[in-house]
Order: structure tokens, then sequence, then C-alpha cells
């Protein structure tokens, strides 16, 4: 799955900067926040490589010179490292082989399980034979072969002098089985006290919480493995008058392919004949069809529930608004927040502390109470409790989750650093025309006679200016036109029907007739470009034409001022049509008549006076704003300029998404922080009861285990967030 990061420019290009590509190798073996960073540490020590690796995932997100370095130098380095590395297929979903999937896991517990029963039974239950014999017996198979997977990986990591969870586990359980051994050799059956039961019920619970993180892992990409099955995999090509059914791959710009009533639309296309209500839910979160007429724009993978369309092909492959989303999304769950990072520095020197720790806990038992019995206790235990799979899960779990559900609401987050900056924004600045306006004009409207009308409507036919497009929807069909001229910024003149006609821009309204007068100034004051019907030199009609406002956008605003937000207007259009949209949706502040390097520059202002600044927007006008803003949120309606700027995109174009998306943001932030907090307060708690030898190392196998699952259990929480 090996892409480009991004065209070099003609002047980098010339001077040899150099070729970035990127690749997401699937890495088998990973159990804990040390084999995260071993492995990223192994990788970036590459020339020309910066890498991302994710334990939730098991994956790790490359980016290399692909003059130095290539995918086979990569997999071979993970491979030194003591773990597996694999290039996925492309269309999967990032599983694989090399972890230990839940069903194996699962095999191992139904062995393992009746054993430690039966262990346990022996030694600790009142008036049953101890035997411990056949506690060996029964231990050697939960041991050796249920345990085998960390054991595997205390020897693989070993070899390279490291260490990680496993290494904890397996000296542990190993610990107890050899003191049980020589203590069952040395003193015979009778005046023995092995620790059989130890070994055998600190696997059995290790490994009950592995495959417990295997389902909840599961469960917890779920949002996007079902985002990664979506689309059509077939489509019915037209060619003339025929049909043929053709893989959606054989599909190239410019071919025309049938969408039949219930069936998917293949790939991004323009409706070209026919109409239908189309499902974008999967998209934009929206439950409602969005009628679709001829000249209407069409995502690959949604539904037509009922009409039939044809449809020219726009975009394909990898271009695609789907495709799009599904690479920012698992891009997005590659990065990592700020707060991970401090998460990583602390595992990378975890494990080797803590072998230390439970070698001075040994020797300190050993020299105060002289009992190695419970020294060995003391020591395993500390080993056993102190295994950081929470530490590794606590951030990528909850990006997993959080990632997968903004997805499913038509939010695309493109990296972690934008759940820190979402809780930081202080002032949220929108663009008017195509984020609260829906960038259409439409005649609100009439002043005059009829006839006047339709005839002035009749000649804008000919125009193709956004204002005359409006107007022309009063045309009354088979009006012929002749003599057209067009004057820009003046308006347009001609002959219909054998009469002349003129539609321009109003003069002042003092000028014209009374009721003609009155509606220049009503149309003026709230905030619409106003123009003038001349019939054979006559004034007769007044047509009032604007944006339309989003049903949503006052919602979008109050969502906003809910949430304590500052609210800024930040559009190019006049004054008096600025203020009327924030007039009527209670906007604190508004900016109007900009250029799009002023609105970089009020920007810059605003961050310079101390605020944190989402900016959202739709046009190749916001772009630069987009980028410099703290937050920059994309109309996924807009251009694709304003869309790569950013740093969310909406897919849907509803502003209302604006305040839902901070807000899940923020709600992902907190799950992070409470994991990473219960991660950091179990280990440290639970490190120096184990030391004190107040904790049994049964116990601590179940805690350990139950930590990595809350964890997980608390990040799966939202997956039902509503907002």
């Amino acid at each position: 799955m090996t892409q480009p990061v991004s065209a070099p420019s003609p002047e980098s290009a010339a001077e040899g900067a150099p070729e970035r590509a990127t690749v997401d190798l699937l890495v088998g073996g990973m159990t804990c926040a040390s084999c995260v960073g071993r492995v990223e540490k192994k990788l970036n020590r590459l020339d020309g490589v910066t890498a991302s690796v994710n334990l939730a995932t098991a994956s790790a997100h490359v980016e290399y010179d692909a003059a130095r370095c290539d995918e086979a130098t990569l997999v071979a380095t993970v491979e030194r490292t003591g773990y597996t590395a694999t290039l996925p297929v492309e269309g999967e979903g990032g599983e694989h082989d090399h972890d230990l999937p839940a069903d194996l896991l699962r095999r191992r517990l139904l062995v393992a399980v009746p054993l430690t029963v039966a262990v346990v039974v022996l030694a600790m239950a009142p008036g049953v034979p101890r035997l411990p014999w056949l506690q060996l017996a029964l231990t050697l198979p939960v041991w050796a072969w249920a345990g085998w997977p960390f054991h595997r990986a205390t020897l693989v990591n070993a070899r390279h002098l490291a260490s990680t969870m496993d290494t904890l586990v397996s000296i542990g359980t190993t610990a107890a089985m050899a003191w049980s051994v020589y203590e069952l050799v040395r003193h015979g059956a009778a005046h023995t006290h092995p620790y059989f039961e130890v070994a055998a019920v600190v696997t059995t619970f290790l490994l009950l919480g592995r495959w417990s993180e295997a389902r909840a892992k599961a469960r917890a990409g779920s949002a996007l493995h079902a985002l990664l099955e979506l689309g059509a995999s077939r489509a019915v090509l037209l060619e003339g008058e025929e049909e043929r059914e053709v893989a959606v791959d054989e599909l190239r710009p410019g071919m025309l392919v049938v969408v039949r009533p219930g069936t998917q639309v293949p790939t991004d296309g323009r409706v070209v004949r026919g109409s239908s209500a189309v499902d974008e839910s999967m998209v934009s979160g929206e439950s409602l069809p969005v009628e679709k007429q001829p000249g209407d724009e069409v995502v690959g993978g949604t539904l037509s529930t009922e009409g039939r369309l044809v449809v020219e092909v726009t975009r394909i492959g990898r271009d695609t608004l789907l495709a799009r989303i599904r690479r920012s999304v698992l891009e997005a769950q590659h990065g990592k927040a700020p707060i991970q990072r401090l998460a990583d520095r602390v595992s990378g020197v975890f494990v080797p502390v803590v072998l230390v720790v439970a070698v001075v806990t040994a020797l300190a038992w050993l020299l105060l109470t002289g009992d190695a019995d419970a020294a060995l206790t003391a020591s395993v235990t500390v080993l056993v409790i102190a295994c950081p799979c929470a530490l590794g899960l606590a951030t990528p779990t909850a990006m997993m989750v959080g990632t997968g559900r903004a997805a499913q609401l038509g939010i695309v987050i493109r990296s972690a650093e934008v759940l820190e900056s979402s809780r930081q924004v202080t002032t949220v600045v929108l663009d008017k025309t195509g984020t609260l306006t829906t960038g259409r004009m439409q005649v609100h409207a009439t002043a005059g006679d009829d006839e006047a009308l339709r005839l002035g409507a009749a000649l804008e036919t000919a125009s193709e200016h956004p204002v005359a497009r409006a107007v022309a929807a009063y045309a009354v069909p088979g009006a012929v036109v002749d003599d057209f001229v067009s004057r820009p910024g003046l308006g347009v003149s001609g002959t219909v029907d054998g009469r002349a006609v003129e539609v321009g821009r109003a003069p002042d309204p003092a000028s014209l007739p009374a009721h003609l007068g009155d509606a220049v100034r009503a149309g003026r004051e709230a905030g619409r470009t106003t123009v003038l019907v001349t019939v054979a030199g006559e004034p007769r009609a007044v047509v009032a034409v604007g944006d339309t406002l989003r049903e949503e956008s006052p919602a979008a605003v109050r969502a906003l001022h809910d949430l304590g937000l500052r609210v800024v207007l930040l559009t190019g259009d006049h004054e008096t049509a600025a203020h009327h949209v924030a007039d009527r949706l209670g906007i604190d502040e508004v900016v109007a008549g900009v250029r799009p390097e002023d609105k970089l520059a009020h920007v810059r202002a605003l961050q310079q006076a101390g605020e944190r600044v989402a900016m959202v927007g739709d046009g190749v006008n916001d772009a630069a704003a987009l980028v410099q803003a703290d937050l920059g949120i994309a109309m996924g309606t807009g251009t694709d300029a304003a869309i790569e700027a950013g740093d969310l995109t909406l897919v849907s174009g509803d502003p209302r998404l604006v305040a839902t998306a901070l807000r899940l943001s923020r709600r992902t932030l907190t799950t992070i922080r409470q994991n990473l907090f219960w991660a950091f307060a179990y280990n440290t708690v639970g490190i120096p009861v184990a030391a004190l030898g107040l904790l049994d190392p049964m116990l601590a196998g179940g805690a350990m285990a139950a930590s990595s699952v809350c964890v997980v259990g608390n990040s799966l929480r939202l997956r039902r967030w509503r907002g």
C-alpha cells in the first residue's frame, strides 16, 4: 500500500529534493508499549525514514526517502528487531495472521483453564490431597504450551538484548515453576510447598486478558473495517445503447455507467440523465436521501433508492471521495497525539527498571527476613503486575474507535494532533458562502409585472453569470432571443420575441418608480443583489437575488456558542450582506469584504491576540487561512484545495458538524487521558504494593489482565457516542 506523500514542485525537483513515499507495514509479535518503542526506534534510525508504530492496529506507518531506502529494507529492519513485517494487500483492513488471533488464544485457553482449575483445587482446596507431582504434570502444559507466546517473545527479544512485557511474564512464571520443581526435588512430595498454582493461574489470567484484548480491539476497529468494505465491486457500463457489467477497476473518467434503483453508485461521477433519491449516509452521516438531478455530483458507494441514473465517471480508484476518506482515517490512527509521546518515552525504560526492581525486591526480602519463599513471591508479583499492556493500548484504541465513530458521522479526522488542537480552540472563524450558505444564487423577491419578468428571465438564459442563472429559472420555454450582448459588470441586453430587453444592476432607487425603488431598497437592506428589467427602455421589474442560508446554520452557531466559543464571520462579501447573515444567526463579530490574503492575515491577528483559532471554509480562497489556523475544518462539499488544507473534513457540508467534530475530538482526547491515567496509576500503585508483599501473584496476574481490558473497554464507549 505504497503511495507518494506529495508530488514535488518543479522548483524542488530542480533542486534535487528527495522523493518521499509512504508504506503501511503489518507488524506481528508486538504485545506492549515497549515493543512499539523498539520497532519505532529501529525504523527511525534508518537514513531518511520517519515511522510511527501503532499497537492497536499492529502496524507501522513509514515515510521514507525512496532514493535511500526501499520496502525490503524496512521489512528486514523490523524482522531484525525480532518481529515480523509484511506489506498489506490493497483493500484489506489491516488485519493479519502474525499476531495471535482471538481463535488461537481461545484454543490455548480451552486447554489452560481446566488444567489450572485442577491445579488450584489440589493446591488450595481444604481436605484435598496436595499431590505435588500431579500438580507438576498438570502445570507443565499450561506453563510450556499455553504460555509459549510469552516465552517465545522473551527469547526473540533476548537475542537483541531487549525486554518487553512478555519478558516480565515469562521470567515471573518461569521463576515460580523453577522454584517449585527445585523444592519438590530437594524436599520430596511430603515436605514441600510448591508454587505451581502461581505459574498456572498467572499464565491463564494473562492469556484470558490477551484474548479479551484481541476481541475488544476487533470491536474497536469495527467502524473502520465497515468503512474499508464499502463500495461497489461491479458496474454497469453504458456503450451507446448497450449495457454490460464490468469490474469497477475497469472504469475510466468519461465513461457512462448505469445506476439502477437499489444499487450502489460504482464510483464518483456526475448525473447525465435521470433522477433519483440517493442515500449518502455512509459518507455524510445524514439519514435522509438526497435528490439527484442531471448535473449533480454523486459519490461512489452511495445507494440509489428509486430512479435510474446515467452517470458520467469523474474520479476512479484512489482519487474517489471514499478512498480519500479511508486514507485519512487510517493515517489519523497511525498518528500520535502529543500526550502519547510521553507514554512512549516512559515505556522505553519501564521494563528494564521493573526487572531491576524485581531483583532488588528479592534481595531485600532475603536480607531482611531470610525467607526465600516470601522473596520469590514478592519478586514474581512485581514482574507480573508491572506489565505495561494498558499503557500501550491507551491511545491507539481510543484513536481507533474515535476516528471510526467520526467517519460514521461524516467527519474525517486527518491526524492525532487534531485532538489536542480541538481542546484548545477558543474562536471559530466561519466563511459565509458555501459554509453558512448554500453557495447557490436564487431569487428571493420580485416586483413589477409578470410579463417583464418572463422576458428578462428569457434573456438571462443566454448568460452564464450566477445571478443570471438564478433569474433564468423564471423563463418560459420557447422564447426567441436575438442580438444578445453581455456587458461585464453592467448586465445584458437583447431582443426577446421581437422586444428590446435589458437586465442589469439596479440604479439609484430614487430614479425609479416608487414601487420598484422600494423593492431595490428592501433587497439591498437584506444584503441581496438587485437587478432591473427594462423593456423598450421602460423600467418594468426588479428582481432580488441572493445566496441562501443553510437550514442548519442557526443550529450550528448556537451549538458553537454552547461550547463557550467566540464565533467570527469572515467573508469576501459586502458589509450589508455579511451583517444580514450575522444578525440572523447571532454571530459575535463580522469581518466583510476581505480578500484571500486578508483572511490569512485576520487569522494570524487573532492568534497574535492569544486566541486559538479554528477556521471553517470551503473554497480555494480559504485554503491559506485553513493551513494557518490552529485547527482547519474543511467543508466536504467545497474545493479539493480546501479539503486538502483542512485538519478535519465535514463530508456532508453540514455546518452543525463543526460543533459535533469539536465535541467528539474533545471526548476522544478525554478518553485517552483517562486511559493513560489508569495505566500509569495502576503501575504506580501496584509495583510498591507487590514489592511490599501485600499482593498475591495470582491476583496480580488477574489485575494486570483486567487493566488492559478496562482501557479497551473505556475506549469502546466512544462507539455509542451521540454528542
